[in-house]
């Protein structure tokens, strides 16, 4: 049993792998398994050659590049003096998990598996492929690949005589010991406001520090303006930050980490009032969180004592729609034999339609689901709070400044989304609807990481940027930074936006025309509702075919962000280009715009 071990690595930009390998290391221990589940960054990869067994989640970001805790793992890999039998030793399996409406589907799983092919590794696994547009999300592929994952494990590692796996009915314990702690062990009582951060602003020295979520950067709102009209059905802001200490480029994307509203705080204890724990039933009631595995070490932002309070307004992701194991959990402590049988059927691979249809498709969040099951949520014990609720995720937001033009500033432009579903009440986006809130002079904390976009680094390259709606944000960092470097021309750069309608969200329309007219732009606009037929920004493009076709002919790079549901159209107006005018077979103009994917001038960035 000793040698029962297994490594479960994760790569993961927004958490989403990180949720997965943390699924796999806990059914893990029903196999009677040991060995950590860490980030790839995090794992000393000059010991992988002794390891015998390593399960690899990874997820891909941008232009099919592996995620930033990935990154350091990635590169030790690509290393030329390797040998090819490094790890000739090691077994090992790898869940990608993607979305099929970029390029570059799942293409840092694919390369992370033929890399591990190449130095002598064995895979004891098929490489799965998981999609987020599938109907039922990612989980049509993780489920099943997960099965078949302990079947091949139980095979090479079978159980002594007379042992067998863990019952699926047992409660699986908690990762890490909570308790309440002495009032006094904060050190001073710390007040209950929503701004308070988890981290405390670092003093900041000549030397530019490196921030990240456990040491962020503490920026402060200039302004927060509404760029649609008053009466639009969307409210979007820009957000204007001072942020002298910040270094970003053109490209960059901003990170945040929201808080809960204040009335959805007080929705959880309320619902906790309710409860059997009277542990729950105290808002100010200071909690530990210690390290009861080293398997499963605690993070930083809960290494020291704090509320319970600050757990629900800053840590605890009380918005979000909750996933099967939270179900599962629910389930061990209900005592209604009623919701008991509708929980478990919501666990089992029979369930999963149900289980979207109740909780996926209208977007039912955490809380509402609570208040459905009020005899389970009256037995949550305060030692599974973290194992139910889990940790807010940072939102990545493309930078809309110009470290050259908007000096010692960073500004981002934010939908605020709030949409219908067959729920009564409205929907409202976490992250998004804290930022509307945000007035001048309050204080969050922020980083920068690498987008994914690379602007070309000869200033003569012509830059064709697609942008409808909020996608146009990147794209005013590129612009205004060569406009304030005196390289900005309308023989240069082509911005094609797109909205609904002129006089209503047509996002910056004031700095576009002055652009424009000043000659630093050329700019092409598609109102889709001004006019009895609907126009987009593909059928702009088209209208367009003689100046794109010679742009592109001439080496220009092509740049798309927005919904996900852009690329399919914009990219065959492009091969409609490649055909019309171009006079090239339907065969050699798709494979023409694929060249174009392939050497990165033409890039992409959707969100769904």
């Amino acid at each position: 049993m000793a040698k029962r071990r297994i490594n479960i690595l994760y790569g993961s930009q927004t958490g989403t792998a990180q949720e997965v390998a943390e699924r796999i290391w806990r059914e893990s221990k029903r196999f009677y398994f040991q060995g950590p589940v860490r980030a790839m960054d995090d794992y000393p990869v000059s010991e992988l050659i002794y390891e015998a067994v390593v399960v690899f989640i990874c997820s891909t970001t941008g232009q099919g590049e592996e995620p930033d805790n990935m990154k350091k793992f990635w590169k030790f890999l690509l290393r030329r003096n390797l040998p090819a039998n490094s790890l000739k030793g090691m077994r090992f399996a790898v869940l990608g998990l993607g979305d099929s409406s970029y390029a570059e589907f799942n293409y840092a799983a694919k390369k992370l598996y033929r890399r591990l092919l190449q130095l002598g590794a064995e895979p004891f696994m098929e490489l799965g492929l998981a999609d987020d547009q599938h109907d039922l999300g990612a989980d049509a592929v993780v489920d099943p690949w997960t099965v078949d994952l302990w079947t091949k494990l139980s095979n090479i590692f079978p159980l002594p005589e007379g042992v067998k796996p863990l019952d699926r009915d047992s409660v699986t314990l908690p990762r890490w010991n909570v308790s309440l702690a002495h009032t006094n062990e904060l050190g001073t009582k710390q007040p209950s406001s929503a701004r308070r951060e988890l981290t405390e602003p670092k003093v900041i020295n000549s030397v530019r520090q490196e921030f990240n979520q456990n040491n962020p950067c503490h920026v402060i709102v200039l302004k927060n303006t509404r760029t649609t009209a008053p009466l639009h059905f969307q409210d979007v802001r820009l957000i204007q930050l001072s942020a002298p200490e910040l270094q970003y480029y053109p490209g960059d994307v901003l990170m945040v980490c929201p808080h809960n509203a204040s009335e959805r705080v007080d929705e959880f204890f309320e619902l906790l009032s309710h409860g059997s724990d009277e542990r729950l039933k105290d808002p100010d009631a200071v909690i530990q969180v210690t390290q009861k595995d080293a398997d499963a070490p605690v993070p930083q932002a809960l290494q020291h004592p704090l509320t319970l309070r600050k757990c629900a307004q800053q840590y605890w992701d009380l918005n979000t729609v909750p996933r099967r194991y939270f179900f599962y959990l629910l389930s061990r402590f209900t005592t209604s034999d009623l919701e008991k049988e509708k929980l478990i059927e919501f666990t089992t691979p029979e369930g999963q339609e149900e289980l979207y249809n109740y909780s996926n498709r209208p977007r039912r969040t955490i809380l509402e689901v609570l208040q459905d099951f009020p005899h389970a949520t009256a037995n949550i014990p305060l030692e599974y709070v973290f194992e139910l609720f889990q940790p807010i995720r940072p939102r990545a937001f493309s930078i809309a400044s110009s470290p050259q033009a908007h000096k010692e500033e960073v500004h981002i432009l934010v939908a605020v989304v709030k949409y219908q579903t067959m729920l009564k009440l409205p929907r409202l986006g976490l992250c998004s609807n804290w930022l509307a809130t945000l007035t001048a002079g309050m204080t969050i904390p922020v980083w920068v990481r690498k987008g994914s976009f690379t602007f070309p680094s000869l200033e003569e390259t012509p830059v064709i940027m697609v942008g409808p709606g909020t996608g146009v944000a990147p794209f005013r960092s590129y612009i205004h930074d060569r406009v304030a470097r005196g390289l900005a021309s309308n023989k240069l750069l082509y911005l094609f936006f797109g909205c609904r309608n002129k006089n209503g969200d047509f996002h910056c329309s004031n700095e576009w025309l002055t652009l424009e007219h000043e000659q630093h732009l050329s700019l092409f606009c598609a109102f889709s509702r001004d006019q009895e037929s609907k126009v987009y920004v593909q059928h702009v493009i088209k209208e367009q075919a003689l100046l794109l076709w010679s742009l592109m002919k001439s080496e220009a790079w092509i740049f798309l962000a927005g919904n996900s549901n852009l690329p399919s159209g914009v990219r065959e107006a492009l091969v409609d280009i490649a055909c019309r005018v171009g006079e090239l077979s339907r065969d050699r103009a798709e494979h023409f715009v694929k060249s174009l994917e392939v050497s990165h001038r033409f890039q992409t960035e959707t969100w769904s």
